[in-house]
């Protein structure tokens, strides 16, 4: 599949389904790219196609299912818009970081495929929206899913998460120190944090 060029074959990139409800036009939409007229596009749709599929279908399915609709906030960027958004500081990491992740059809420099996509769940936020309660969303989320990382924000508790086809499973935040809430080599790294999230849903 070659990347569209017209508004019919674009039509029929964002026609994709990746999972039972997501489609490729969902993930596609960038304020930088918006405002400033950049082309948001995949120059590789089929591997694009290929790491939304295991985001979609790993991560937020299940979590759809669990806590009900999800809300995508920031989700592919091209390299250009997403080094733009590194060189104006406007919460980009570099494309470097950012391959297999944010910019979903560039392999990392391991050569993996990977995806990430900035959500919120609205239904969790509004039953938990006290101080440190994104954490209880993060505990279920590592006990239940396959996910590689997750980095949470202050507003609705939105973060992003990332499929990768080797996980690293981390939690980091930008809302309280320490930053890292769990990784490789932590003491709660492994699974079993019912105490953390038990009610939640």
């Amino acid at each position: 599949m070659r990347k569209p060029t017209s508004v019919r074959g674009l039509e029929r990139f964002g026609r994709e389904r990746l999972s039972k409800s997501f489609f490729m036009r969902d993930f596609l939409y960038s304020e930088i790219a918006s405002l400033n007229g950049f082309d948001n596009v995949p120059s590789d749709p089929e591997l694009a196609i290929a790491a939304g599929k295991q985001l979609c279908e790993q991560l937020l399915e299940p979590l759809q299912d669990a806590f009900g609709r999800i809300a995508v906030r920031s989700a592919y960027r091209s390299p250009q818009v997403n080094e733009f958004g590194n060189k104006h500081n406007l919460s980009c990491a570099s494309n470097a970081s950012n391959a297999a992740g944010h910019i979903w059809d560039l392999r990392d420099a391991e050569n993996c495929v990977g995806a990430t996509a900035c959500i919120v769940i609205p239904s969790f936020y509004d039953r938990f929206g006290a101080e440190g309660d994104w954490k209880r969303l993060a505990w279920w989320i590592h006990d239940h899913l396959p996910y590689s990382e997750m980095e949470f924000f202050l507003t609705y508790w939105a973060f992003n998460l990332s499929w990768h086809e080797r996980p690293k499973r981390r939690i980091s935040n930008w809302i309280e120190t320490p930053r890292t809430l769990s990784e490789p080599g932590m003491s709660n790294n492994g699974i079993g944090h019912e105490q953390e999230w038990r009610g939640i849903l």
